[in-house]
């Protein structure tokens, strides 16, 4: 397929098939989860609550989430690549760059956009239990119970949704619409 060709395929609003979560619905949800985060971290002292984006998808999720906690935290991230091509993961998860914060004795909130399959964020699970810290738990926006291959302990939750691409809100597709302010479902006409 040609650039042009691309270009058309992925455009707004011939890629979206539907709206699956509004803005409203969203910002609702997590400030729910931040008052139930910081109800739990009360007490805590800013260098001892470190919540840990994972990127590229995590950042509204944790910018949005972060800005509407009541307790002191500060905020690293990590990135890691598990998808083989567009549509399918392998299970392996690669990293990328690692936290610049040390985490050993503090308490550790990882913050994901999207739980699908679950390799990626038991793999975070391994890496931060093994550095030592004094808690860790977990903060996921979406997860698809359909697609679970792996058990993994979710501690908040936004919303759980059906088996299909969704983008927005920092989800994406080939790196594209990460900064809808919804999340929606793709065509599957675009990513099959």
């Amino acid at each position: 397929m040609n650039e042009k060709n691309e270009q058309k395929k992925l455009d707004l609003p011939d890629s979206i098939d539907y709206v699956l979560l509004d803005e409203a619905t969203i910002k609702a949800q997590v400030r729910q989860m931040a008052e139930e985060i910081s109800a739990d971290y009360e007490g805590i002292h800013n260098e001892d609550f470190l919540l840990i984006g994972v990127l590229k998808g995590s950042f509204i999720f944790l910018a949005d989430l972060s800005r509407r906690l009541t307790v002191p935290h500060r905020v690293d991230f990590i990135a890691l690549s598990s998808y083989a091509d567009k549509a399918e993961t392998t299970g392996a998860v690669r990293m990328i760059m690692d936290t610049r914060a040390d985490v050993a004795g503090r308490h550790i909130l990882i913050v994901e956009d999207i739980l699908d399959t679950g390799y990626t964020l038991k793999y975070l699970y391994r890496l931060f239990d093994a550095r030592q810290p004094a808690s860790l738990r977990t903060a996921v926006l979406l997860t698809k119970p359909d697609r679970r291959e792996v058990d993994v302990p979710i501690d908040y939750l936004g919303f759980e949704i059906p088996n299909v691409w969704v983008v927005g809100y920092g989800l994406d597709y080939a790196d594209r619409f990460r900064t809808l302010p919804y999340i929606a479902a793709l065509k599957p006409r675009v990513y099959s």
